[in-house]
């Protein structure tokens, strides 16, 4: 892994659980990548019929999907089919991380849920969390066409820039690493890719309380992005903080935004 990107992920094979303690319907997904990496997931087929959609989950930078299963369990229930996976070197995932390995990844991963029978003529919705939502805005300007919908939650707006935010708020590190955010590259930046995912809807979501990402990141990922597009600022919430503290509101908020694209009205 490059010096500057080994300090965005923090990857590990720790097992947290499974989709089986909430007692949900689910299968081990072996997705295989264009240069040749196999990665793991997880497949959530909804008991719906007909399905309201699928959901291909982008979780953020830490730990694996055992720990992040949780953001999407409730949707099966709600009606979507959900697919979720561990980028290269996460989990039970090969290869090592890499910031253009993870979008092979999820590339890879959106050409297996569209290869799937159960899934095929579906809508595909894009939830990103995290550096996950960076990575689902990459996709969705590359996908027209086969992307219905994004949900960015709490998304930053470069690489660079949120390196820069928590470098400089710190005194001691300004003092020994002010240096650091001028070697990150600004490739695959969230900012440069969502002004081209129209004319796919998107949702921005942030806590306003958030000490990892800043809110306003999300408030210029907004203004770059074209309609149609929504924004929710998450009153007094931490870093997704909303789906612990207030998950009926936020899946709510998710399925509300999904339907309405569903029939045009965003």
């Amino acid at each position: 892994m490059p010096f500057f990107e080994h300090f965005f992920y923090y990857p590990d094979a720790r097992d947290r659980g499974s989709p089986a303690e909430a007692r949900l319907d689910f299968e081990d997904a072996a997705i295989r990548t264009a240069d040749g990496v196999t990665l793991h997931g997880w497949y959530l087929p909804t008991p719906a019929r007909p399905a309201r959609g699928t959901v291909l989950h982008l979780h953020g930078n830490a730990a694996n999907i055992s720990g992040h299963w949780p953001f999407v369990g409730w949707l099966p229930a709600a009606g979507y089919n959900v697919l979720t996976f561990d980028y290269r070197g996460f989990g039970r995932s090969g290869g090592k991380v890499t910031r253009e390995g993870t979008i092979l990844d999820a590339e890879a991963a959106l050409d297996y849920l569209r290869g799937r029978q159960d899934v095929a003529g579906q809508r595909v919705i894009l939830f990103g969390q995290s550096i996950g939502a960076t990575i689902a805005a990459v996709i969705a300007s590359r996908r027209h066409g086969q992307v219905a919908a994004v949900v960015m939650d709490s998304a930053f707006t470069g690489y660079r820039d949120i390196a820069a935010h928590h470098i400089y708020r710190n005194p001691p590190m300004l003092l020994i690493a002010w240096w650091f955010p001028f070697g990150v590259s600004k490739t695959y930046d969230a900012i440069d890719h969502v002004p081209q995912i129209s004319p796919t809807p998107i949702l921005f979501m942030h806590g306003t309380a958030d000490r990892i990402v800043p809110p306003v990141m999300s408030q210029r990922l907004y203004e770059a992005a074209k309609e149609p597009k929504e924004i929710w600022m998450v009153e007094g919430m931490d870093h997704m903080e909303v789906w612990e503290e207030r998950g009926d509101l936020a899946a709510r908020r998710f399925d509300e935004f999904v339907q309405a694209t569903a029939r045009g009205r965003t």
